[in-house]
């Protein structure tokens, strides 16, 4: 059983795979409106989480949050399911996804890429949070539309099996889910002041060193004081801020020029003028991230025994009072207009 499917190339895999999964049911919405729309939009830095000895930088809101917000917000229902990390479990998960594929629905899937074949193996790491749709079935192989890819893929039933249920943090336990019912009407004039709201909010207004704009000041400083003495942990953290910011997912500043698209569309969509010279001023602040992101990667690289940050701190502190300018204006224009 293989689907008529329409693979969508996309520049986030959750946020591609929902837009997907709704335009396959008619529902043209693109992926910067369903990105957006969920508010995921954000920032943490969490040095008491360690992964590898090393701190949590995250650019978006947890993983599965598109999934978990957009239905909400819009008011739709969507199937969401996981299961047991057995051998039962993890059979019923597979008897599941082909029931659902019989039925003339393609499953968005949760996976690990380091089980999946047809990433390259430099491209293989332990992330539980990359996104997929399996839309067919041939034998044992699988049809996948891989949003970070051109074009579709197959995929073996037992690297399949595998890849839905790796072990270690956020599991995805064969996380299974599609849109059940979208409603006639919905009032995006309403959801998307909200969502815009909620992004605001998340960067300004938490009141913790770990969260939002905050954050990336708080960042920079620990970036300042990386230890001389070590240079080997120091460059390692900032590798892993390139990694984090670029390579796992859409990165940083990609997640910054999705969310400017996202305003973009929304200006013209509400008639809204200011939405759009957001979305340029959010373009710069991505910018600032991208740049940021090359000085840590060319100290990653030096040979230099003498640390060079400053920088590399100068243009960090650029990126924060940027995205500080930025979600200030806009929230004071957000609260205005309504």
């Amino acid at each position: 059983m293989i689907l008529p499917y329409n693979h969508n190339h996309a520049a986030h895999c959750e946020s591609g795979v929902m837009s997907s999964l709704l335009k396959h049911r008619g529902f043209d919405i693109s992926e910067p409106l369903v990105f957006g729309i969920s508010s995921v939009l954000f920032f943490a830095y969490i040095p008491i989480l360690k992964f590898g000895n090393l701190p949590l930088i995250a650019y978006r809101s947890y993983p599965g949050a598109i999934i978990k917000n957009f239905p909400k917000k819009t008011g739709m229902e969507h199937f969401k399911k996981q299961y047991s990390d057995t051998e039962k479990g993890r059979e019923q998960a597979m008897e599941d996804l082909i029931k659902t594929i019989d039925s003339g629905q393609p499953a968005g899937l949760i996976t690990s890429p380091y089980f999946i074949p047809y990433f390259p193996p430099e491209m293989r790491f332990q992330f539980n949070a990359h996104n997929i749709i399996v839309y067919g079935y041939e034998g044992e192989q699988f049809y996948v539309s891989d949003p970070v890819f051109s074009y579709p893929v197959k995929i073996s039933y037992a690297d399949l099996k595998k890849a839905r249920f790796p072990k270690g943090l956020a599991a995805p336990k064969g996380f299974m889910h599609f849109p059940l019912k979208i409603p006639n009407f919905i009032d995006f004039h309403k959801i998307i002041f909200e969502a815009i709201k909620k992004v605001c909010f998340n960067m300004l207004k938490i009141p913790f060193p770990f969260f939002g704009v905050r954050a990336i000041f708080y960042l920079s400083k620990t970036i300042s004081k990386l230890p001389q003495h070590n240079n080997l942990y120091a460059r390692h953290f900032l590798g892993n801020i390139v990694r984090m910011q670029e390579e796992i997912g859409t990165g940083g500043a990609g997640f910054r020029f999705i969310y400017s698209a996202f305003l973009q569309e929304a200006s013209e969509m509400l008639g809204l003028p200011f939405l759009k010279e957001a979305s340029l001023e959010l373009t710069r602040a991505g910018d600032s991230w991208r740049e940021f992101a090359l000085l840590c990667a060319k100290e990653v690289k030096s040979r230099n025994p003498v640390l060079q940050l400053n920088e590399i701190t100068t243009k960090l502190e650029e990126c924060g009072r940027l995205e500080k300018t930025f979600f200030e204006g806009l929230y004071n224009n957000i609260v205005g207009k309504k």
